[in-house]
């Protein structure tokens, strides 16, 4: 997995380097990028961190930035700078998926408070990314019979009531409930309900 890192998108260098001085004091990992379209050149799915992008830079916009980096399904929190006057284009981000906006002449340790905040969702997000690819790797080892058995058990249907209806024995059933709880790695009926939350099987 990369190292989580705050990209600092903003056509001012004297902002990209106190931003970048005051990041590295507090210990957190950034790289400077002078306008969106360095970044959109570079930008890699697979990249972990935050994104603070200026939204009125020459050039591409920090709007449009966003707009792109959306189409690209980039799952990275976005975080903004704005302008006072650009604050209903802030907002209007925000309603699009964007993590926050931060007000120019703006506080060192709040953004700082913000990005740290943006970070600890997207490790968040990368941990969820894992678990599910985990279940979706224990779903595929479970056959088509099993998963007629597990969908009549998360049902909450009783192995008897199962039994009549794929006719079949209980014990058979039994079997099947024994190898999916071992397949899925859980003890419980309860257990595979909340395993599967959002996950179409």
């Amino acid at each position: 997995m990369n190292e989580a890192c705050a990209h600092i998108i903003d056509d001012d260098e004297a902002i990209r380097d106190a931003l970048e001085w005051q990041f590295r004091t507090r210990g957190l990992s950034c790289r400077l990028w002078p306008g969106a379209e360095d970044f959109l050149a570079a930008w890699q799915p697979e990249w972990n961190g935050c994104i603070v992008l200026d939204i009125r830079m020459n050039g591409m916009s920090g709007l449009e930035c966003f707009d792109a980096l959306l189409a690209r399904d980039c799952r990275l929190p976005v975080i903004f700078i704005t302008g006072h006057g650009d604050v209903p284009m802030a907002v209007g981000a925000l309603k699009k998926g964007a993590f926050d906006f931060i007000e120019k002449p703006f506080n060192d340790n709040e953004l700082i408070d913000i990005v740290d905040k943006a970070l600890a969702a997207d490790a968040e997000r990368q941990r969820a990314a894992a678990d599910r690819e985990t279940v979706e790797t224990r779903l595929a080892t479970v056959t088509t019979r099993e998963r007629e058995v597990m969908a009549l058990i998360l049902e909450g249907k009783f192995n008897k009531v199962i039994a009549d209806e794929l006719n079949i024995s209980m014990r058979t059933v039994e079997a099947h409930r024994a190898k999916i709880f071992d397949k899925m790695g859980v003890r419980s009926a309860v257990e595979l309900a909340q395993m599967l939350t959002g996950i179409r099987y």
